[in-house]
């Protein structure tokens, strides 16, 4: 390990580094932001959910690599090409959790906020959405460390990122950027993941409630507070 290339390549590491988080969270963003809207299509209308569960299946399959040359005809050798391509499989993971996350809201909760007068809107943003977050949000987790693991690939057809580390130390036989490359991109999952982990007591506080042995579950609980919030 050669502490002293890390030192004098400090500025380029630390680019590499940004670009990769870039290149890890806005996919995963985008892939929920579709997400969204096909799973609430999936709850209205359940025959939707397993020919587009099947279609996702078998993009899911498709090499990464392979994704991103078949897309570099339609949008360039840009960083645009490696985020469509990642958004396509953060999309392949988040699906099924906001589908079943949002499958899962329990019915007398629903109940609850029609009786109140909510409106399908206010409904979906107050009441589903919320109870959903934690299983939504554990398919963002996974697809956020997974994008950024992909992300390195991007290197493979010229779009920078920590991946560089990893064709050049192996190209020049230098193990010291391979060494940086996999550090740095563990590092960045892990601060990702517990960001998201953050998120979710901030989003969820009802989720604290500590278990009752003998008379509840925790998920009835949680479903049980909400509808008290509704109702008041």
């Amino acid at each position: 390990m050669s502490w002293s290339w890390v030192a004098s390549n400090a500025a380029a590491i630390w680019q590499y580094t940004g670009q990769s988080a870039v290149l890890g969270i806005l996919p995963a963003l985008l892939g929920l932001a579709i997400s969204l809207p096909l799973g609430l299509i999936a709850m209205r209308w359940r025959w939707f959910y397993p020919p587009t569960l099947a279609v996702v299946n078998v993009i899911y399959a498709i090499p990464s690599l392979a994704l991103f040359v078949v897309l570099i005809p339609a949008f360039g050798l840009t960083d645009t090409t490696v985020i469509i391509a990642l958004a396509v499989y953060a999309l392949c993971v988040i699906l099924p959790n906001v589908t079943g996350g949002l499958r899962l809201v329990p019915a007398h909760v629903r109940e609850a906020a029609t009786a109140m007068g909510y409106g399908p809107l206010r409904q979906l943003v107050q009441v589903d959405l919320p109870l959903a977050s934690p299983v939504i949000l554990a398919g963002l987790r996974v697809a956020v460390v997974s994008s950024i693991s992909l992300a390195s690939v991007g290197q493979l057809i010229g779009v920078s990122s920590l991946g560089y580390l990893f064709v050049d130390g192996l190209q020049r036989g230098f193990p010291t950027e391979i060494y940086v490359g996999l550090a740095l991109i563990l590092l960045l999952a892990l601060v990702a993941d517990l960001v998201l982990v953050l998120t979710r007591r901030l989003v969820t506080p009802w989720l604290a409630v500590q278990r009752v042995p003998g008379r509840t579950s925790r998920a009835r609980i949680a479903a049980d507070r909400m509808a008290a919030v509704v109702a008041r």
